[in-house]
Parts: structure tokens; C-alpha cells; sequence
């Protein structure tokens, strides 16, 4: 899913025109930040550009509805993409396992895409090693069976956001390390510095295997809007990526 994310960024945070897509999901990818880094935007932002792809819907669930819907896309214009994205709220670990396995017998379009948000509220209810591990592995399972039913071309994609810990605090160490396992494709949100009148961060996509690394800048404005340009690489250029809290966007 590391494209997806690709092309929401390259694009500014704006859903691009609808365009058909036949290209295979790629591998599952974890949005990694801290509160208030811009997660759920950036989620939110990738469900509308898949959803104007031409496939089936988006799945996307969290633990509560969105206060409002974050700026910066194109959402206002394209009603027949917000139709497409399918919002779930499973108010507990129990609720979401219930409706994962359930997904295996639900009627109607394969999602082409399943988004997680907050992945950490339900992680802590069971917070030990095997809960996590059969959680992780059910989303990833439950993204293959998507894609079997999709069939050839319609994969299913699976991105997940996690709230990481203050800078400094190891405490989300060992559930982080657990979930890379299932995730080979990460991208971390770390906070810059900002002025009175803008949340900045760095955006860095680190998609897996064999392609390169990809760097932005998010800009979030007071109200919400989200701007987005490229990172100017320079040569040597191996600061760490690994994200801690910010205030701003959720």
C-alpha cells in the first residue's frame, strides 16, 4: 500500500482525477505517529484516492465516528467517492475481532482497501504479545480473503495507524517490533518545528524490499487544510525517521 500513500502525497493530499486501476495490492503498510501528526487525514486522504480508482469500496475503521472530515482533499467535490468509503466503529477488541471474522461471510464488492485507525486503543485492552499478534494477523488475513474475492487485479490493500510514544519512552517498543513483522511497509510522521500558524511535519515512506525511500513535507494549517511538497534529499542526508507527538491533526 506504500503506492497508494505514494500518490496521495506526490499529489499534495488531494484525490487526483478517477482513474482505473489494475495494479495488485501491495504489501501492508503502518502509519506511524504521534498524537496529533496527521494519521487519520492521511488515512482518510488514501481512502478517497483509492475510491475514485474504479474498484470496490473502502473499509474503514475506527473506535469513533470523525468529528469532521479532514481538509486539504477533494472530498466536497467528489460525493461519489465519500459514497464508496464504508465507516465502521467497533468500540472494543472483542468488537473488532467479532468483525473481522465475520468479514469472511459478508455479501457484496470486495473492499478494495481496509484502513485501521487508532490501532493502538484496541491494543491496549490486550496489551500482551499473542493478542497482538493474532490481531495484526486476522487484519492481514482479512485483507487476503478480500483480495481472493476481488479476484485478479482487485487486491485488497491494509494500512494501519499507530500512535507511538513520546520520544524518549521505549514503552511501545516491543509491540511496535511485533507489528513490523506483519507490515514490512512502514511510514513514520515526525514532527518539525512550526510556527504559531502551522503544524509541520516529515512525512517519510519506507515502502519495503527493493524500492527507495520517499520523503515529504505536511504542512496543516489552523483550519485543518493540508498542503504537502516534496523533501529536498540531500546526499547523506540519514536522520532518524522514527516519529514522537506533535500537536495538531489526529
Amino acid at each position: 500500500m506504500a503506492e497508494t500513500l505514494r500518490r496521495v502525497l506526490n499529489s499534495g493530499g488531494a484525490a487526483g482525477p478517477a482513474e482505473e486501476s489494475t495494479a495488485e495490492a501491495g504489501p501492508p503498510l503502518l502509519l506511524l505517529g504521534g498524537p496529533g501528526s496527521g494519521k487519520t487525514a492521511l488515512l482518510f486522504a488514501a481512502a478517497l484516492e483509492t475510491a475514485g480508482e474504479g474498484q470496490g469500496p473502502v473499509l474503514f475503521l475506527t473506535r469513533r465516528p470523525l468529528q469532521s472530515l479532514p481538509r486539504g482533499t477533494r472530498a466536497a467535490l467528489e460525493p461519489l467517492r465519500l459514497q464508496k468509503i464504508r465507516f465502521q466503529y467497533p468500540p472494543s477488541t472483542l468488537e473488532l475481532l467479532r468483525l473481522l471474522c465475520s468479514a469472511h461471510e459478508a455479501r457484496g464488492a470486495a473492499p478494495s482497501l481496509l484502513l485501521v485507525d487508532g490501532l493502538e486503543e484496541y491494543l491496549t485492552e490486550d496489551p500482551g504479545p499473542q493478542e497482538a499478534a493474532y490481531l495484526a494477523a486476522l487484519l492481514v488475513d482479512t485483507a487476503a480473503h478480500f483480495s481472493h474475492r476481488g479476484g485478479p487485479g482487485q487486491g485488497c490493500g491494509l494500512i494501519v495507524a499507530l500512535q507511538t510514544q513520546e520520544e524518549g519512552d521505549s514503552g511501545d517498543a516491543q509491540p511496535l517490533a511485533l507489528l513490523q513483522r506483519y507490515f514490512p511497509a512502514q511510514c513514520w510522521l515526525q514532527p518539525n518545528a512550526s510556527g504559531p500558524e502551522q503544524h509541520c511535519l516529515r512525512a517519510c515512506l519506507e515502502p519495503g524490499g527493493l524500492e527507495p525511500r520517499a520523503e515529504w513535507w505536511v504542512t496543516f494549517q489552523p483550519d485543518g487544510e493540508m498542503t504537502v511538497t516534496q523533501w529536498p534529499t540531500q546526499a547523506g542526508d540519514t536522520g532518524s525517521h522514527k516519529g514522537s507527538s506533535s500537536e495538531g491533526q489526529s
